[in-house]
Order: structure tokens, then sequence, then C-alpha cells
């Protein structure tokens, strides 16, 4: 009996795994020397390495004679890549090392899941609200014009601590709705559309489908649809452009901060062009809390602005943080480099807006020239969320928009 449970006790260990389970691969990752400790997400392809099914894997952490097991996922899509989290947790060690070997996983890991919740997708980790979009169309209060409707945005945005960092139809601009994506100044077929001011009934944008929902223990996503639809003379109406955007959500590796990856695919709904013509803002944008004022806040920006002078400037990535409560908090947004006219100009809200310095934040790619997007091709727009409690320095910004922007390297070798 006592062999038994020795021998038990070795399976269900590192050790065990590594002893028992038949080696397939050694990956290592390389990371850059940082004094962050972050968590990086990686992924290298399956199908490259073995084409057992997903039940026969496991994934451990090799440190000397430590084997840890890993929680990974496994993405299918026209071949099966393998996901996981690194944690750059020294400013030494720059290599990480792991086995994919073949043997059924010791134990089950949490999962970051979606459910569906009243006409929203609830991102979760665990009991956890982390963010939530909204598909269902949203009415503006009672007594105000209809017009300012919409689906198909975030909100509420939440910290790790549980405060919310979005805002909806604020009394001045009912038309805002937390985290969206609409384009302001636009041509199509002749007429000048707006599907960002509502009221001007030009134009909206409107969710059309869910595509697919993902919960796994490394990340939790979905894809849905969109319409930016032209409001035509006579009451008619026409699509000028289909969005397909996916939110990838990241779980989170403890209490301070997790990862939001927002991508976006612009596509032309007809045979007809879509010139997004230059104006002062449209694009991804962020409505952030009402708890937010020019006293009680910060902005700062990969080029060294802040609020006085963001506005207009240039930004690879823009920290925006304030007072939540008695705590402190808010998102590093970041942009890739191979968005349209990278680094994008900003719009940021001056410290006078509303007469108390309300924060809006916008990464506005068309603000100082036009964008030509024709049929027949896809434009992607790619931005990533690091959602924080705490406060964030530029030493820290600079090391996570390094990770978004240039993902280490895994190398393989096969055994």
């Amino acid at each position: 009996m006592k062999m038994m449970k020795f021998w038990l006790l070795l399976l269900f260990t590192g050790l065990g795994t590594s002893a028992f389970a038949q080696q397939l691969a050694t990956l290592e990752v390389t990371l850059p020397r940082s004094t962050n400790q972050q968590i990086i997400p990686v992924q290298t392809s399956l199908d490259a390495i073995t084409s057992l099914s997903d039940a026969e894997l496991s994934l451990v952490e090799v440190q000397g004679n430590i084997r840890t097991p890993v929680p990974y996922q496994i993405e299918k899509a026209k071949a099966r890549i393998l996901h996981w989290n690194v944690e750059n947790r020294s400013s030494t060690l720059t290599k990480r090392t792991y086995e994919l070997v073949k043997g059924a996983k010791t134990k089950k890991p949490p999962t970051i899941n979606i459910v569906d919740k009243e006409g929203a997708l609830l991102v979760q980790a665990g009991a956890k609200n982390l963010l939530q979009y909204n598909y269902h169309t949203v009415y503006p209060p009672t007594g105000i014009d209809t017009a300012f409707k919409r689906s198909g945005f975030i909100h509420p945005l939440w910290s790790p601590g549980g405060q919310e960092l979005t805002r909806i139809q604020a009394p001045d601009h009912y038309h805002h709705y937390g985290i969206w994506n609409p384009w302001t100044h636009v041509l199509f077929e002749g007429d000048t559309v707006d599907f960002w001011n509502l009221k001007d009934r030009k134009g909206t944008v409107r969710f059309t489908g869910v595509v697919s929902k993902t919960d796994g223990p490394v990340f939790s996503e979905y894809q849905v649809e969109q319409e930016h639809v032209a409001f035509k003379k006579g009451g008619k109406e026409k699509v000028a452009l289909n969005e397909l955007q996916t939110v990838r959500v990241y779980q989170p590796s403890n209490a301070d901060y997790y990862i939001a990856d927002v991508t976006i695919n612009l596509t032309c709904a007809s045979p007809s062009p879509v010139r997004l013509l230059t104006y002062r803002y449209g694009g991804f944008g962020w409505r952030a809390t009402e708890k937010w004022n020019k006293d009680n806040s910060e902005i700062l920006t990969s080029g060294g602005k802040t609020r006085k002078d963001a506005d207009g400037s240039t930004a690879r990535w823009c920290i925006v943080q304030g007072e939540l409560d008695k705590d402190y908090g808010g998102a590093l947004m970041m942009s890739s480099p191979a968005n349209y006219n990278h680094p994008e100009p900003l719009r940021v809200w001056p410290e006078t807006q509303n007469g108390k310095g309300d924060v809006f934040v916008n990464y506005s790619p068309t603000k100082n020239k036009d964008w030509l997007l024709s049929p027949g091709q896809t434009y992607t727009l790619r931005y990533r969320l690091l959602v924080f409690n705490g406060r964030y320095t530029k030493e820290q910004a600079e090391t996570n928009w390094h990770y978004f922007s240039q993902p280490p390297t895994v190398s393989v070798k096969r055994k």
C-alpha cells in the first residue's frame, strides 16, 4: 500500500509526468531582459510537432530537475496552434524551457469563459467580471431621441478590482458607448456619411451575428460581425462596410491586471469603395468612467505627452489611469505597428472638457490623412488593452508594447 501511494504521488507531480510520459518536443522561449514581472502570451504550431490528439498531450516547464505542469490551450483553425502564457519573472533569465509530452493531463486548470446573458457576451474569470460586449440594441434614457440607440460595443470594461472603467450615453454625448469603433467622416457613393454622431441620422453601426465563442484555461475569445450602415436619401439604408471583430481576453495571472486583444477586420460590403476622410476623431475610442476628471486622472503616451499636449500627437501606447474610489487603476492602450498610419494619431479631450475634465481617448488613424478602402480587400487594425489596478509607469508600458509588437520567439526541437 505504501509503495502504491508513492507511485501515485509521482504520477500527480511534475516529476511523475516527466518520468512516465513520452517527450515529444522541447520548446524554448526567448524573452527580452526586463525588470517587469509580466505575463506574455506565446504560441507555436502544434501540427508541426505532432498529430496526436489534444487529450493525449501535456505541457510542462523545466527548471533543472523540477517539472511543473503548465496550462495550455489548442486553437483549431486551419491548423492547430498551441497557446500558453509565460511569466517573465526575472531580469536575468531570458530563456524558458518547456516540454510537450504524451500523457494525460493531471489536473484541469481554471477556465476563462463567456456567458451569454441578457443580450450581452460577458467574459469572466471564475466569479470575476472582465468585460461585456453588448449585442442587443441599447436605447437612450426615456425622453432622449431614439436616434442615439446602438448595439455592438464593450461596456462595462472592469478593472481587476471590479471597478467600471467605461461609460455610455453620458448626457454630454449620448452617442458615446464605452469602447467602440465607428468612423466619423466617410465618403460613400457620393455622400458624406457619419457612423459616429448618431443624432445626425447619416449612419450607424449594428451587430449582426456571433461567429464564434471560445473558452479555455489560457484565453476566452468571441468573434462578432457588425455592419456600418449608411442612411441614404428617402429613408433607404445601405451597408458600406462589414466588420469582423475579434476580442481575446487572456486569463489573469494575478489580481493586478489582465490583457484583452481587439482585432478589427474591415471589408467593403458592396462594389463601391469607402474613403475614410481626414477628421479630428474616429476609430477605436474609449469614453472613460465618470469618476475621472482633470484632478484625479492622468494620461501619458509613448511620445512623452501628457493630457495637456497629447491631442494630435502620435503614439505607440497610451496610459490612461486615475482614482477609483479608494483604489487606483486604468488601462494601457497599445497600437500594433501593422496598423494603418502607425504610430497612430490620438484624439484626447482637453482638461477643460465639460468644465471638469471628463476623459475620452481615441486612436484615430484618419486624424491627419485619408484611408481608402477598396472592394475585395481586408483591412486590419489590432489593439491591446492591458487593464490594471495600481499605477503604471512608462517603463512598464514600453516593455508591454514590446511584447505585443514583437512576441517572443519559440524554438522547437522535436524528439
